[in-house]
């Protein structure tokens, strides 16, 4: 039956606020981005269009050096990927047994998410402090003072010790999406398994981990783009320090537009991130694509 005019307007009129949310608090400023990216502009001045000039400088000057901030931001997205997603599925998969204090656990483990990035941060601050922080404490109570350092000002250590925090916090919320997927799980098939004679490692190896494979999907991408968008906690611990040594593309670009006072450089490095994260988010999809 075909739907008269009427009905299609309605549809539109409520879709429009939300069209014009998406588009205003999305696609404006991307497009915006890409604009200014072509230009030299000092945020007062008019912009003065430049073309690609900002993209053949971003990498190809040494003082920006914006290779290294790349690299630290995929070792990041490899460390979430093997470490991080590994010990979140291991959690879920642990808590979804039926545990006494299940629903304790997926609170304490999820705690971090909702705890302010600048409060964690705060909390590392102190934990890596050299002369009263809880690390150099420790290890000078088991008689290690050699292995004692000073985690955030030494570039040997810096950069594994702002990633230390940043998998820690979101363990728990990769966990709970995927607790969510493996109850989600028909219980017939895992009945069917066990009577069949499997291991629980045999049940979660070829029934629960192929069952959820959407939701590792959904994971997998989500630590890598936020690997390439992390900013806040490194912020926080170092600001790109010491000597750059923590320096990711997204410090890297604040840097730009607030310090330097480069806008149109700063809008390169957006544009460069945002491709980034679709092309990683496409990928990706291949990779989990599935034969029908």
């Amino acid at each position: 039956m075909k739907r008269p005019f009427s009905y299609k307007l309605n549809i539109f009129l409520f879709l429009l606020p939300a069209l014009i949310l998406f588009i205003g608090v999305l696609i404006a400023p991307i497009i915006l981005s890409g604009y200014y990216s072509l230009t030299e502009w000092n945020g007062l001045k008019t912009p003065v269009f430049i073309g690609l000039a900002n993209y053949r400088e971003l990498f190809s000057s040494k003082s920006i050096n914006i290779m290294r901030a790349l690299k630290n931001a995929m070792l990041l997205a490899v460390f979430s990927c093997f470490i991080q997603l590994p010990f979140a599925l291991w959690l879920a998969l642990k808590l979804s047994k039926h545990i006494r204090g299940e629903r304790v656990f997926l609170s304490v483990f999820f705690m971090p998410v909702l705890i302010s990035t600048v409060v964690i941060g705060q909390l590392w601050l102190k934990i890596y402090n050299p002369d009263y922080g809880v690390l150099n404490m420790v290890l000078r109570g088991l008689g290690l003072e050699s292995w004692t350092r000073i985690w955030l000002g030494n570039k040997a250590t810096a950069l594994g010790a702002c990633f230390v925090p940043i998998l820690w916090q979101y363990v728990g919320y990769h966990m709970l999406l995927m607790y969510a997927g493996i109850k989600g799980v028909p219980p017939e098939l895992n009945e069917a398994a066990m009577l069949d004679g499997c291991t629980e490692g045999q049940v979660n190896r070829y029934i629960i981990i192929p069952y959820i494979r959407p939701i590792l999907r959904v994971s997998v991408i989500f630590a890598v783009t936020g690997s390439l968008k992390s900013f806040d906690l490194i912020y926080v611990l170092t600001n790109g320090g010491p000597n750059h040594a923590t320096e990711v593309p997204s410090t890297l670009m604040i840097s730009m537009l607030f310090l330097r006072n480069r806008y149109g450089m700063g809008s390169t490095i957006a544009v460069m991130l945002i491709v980034l994260c679709f092309a990683f988010a496409l990928l990706i999809n291949m990779a989990f694509k599935e034969e029908k």
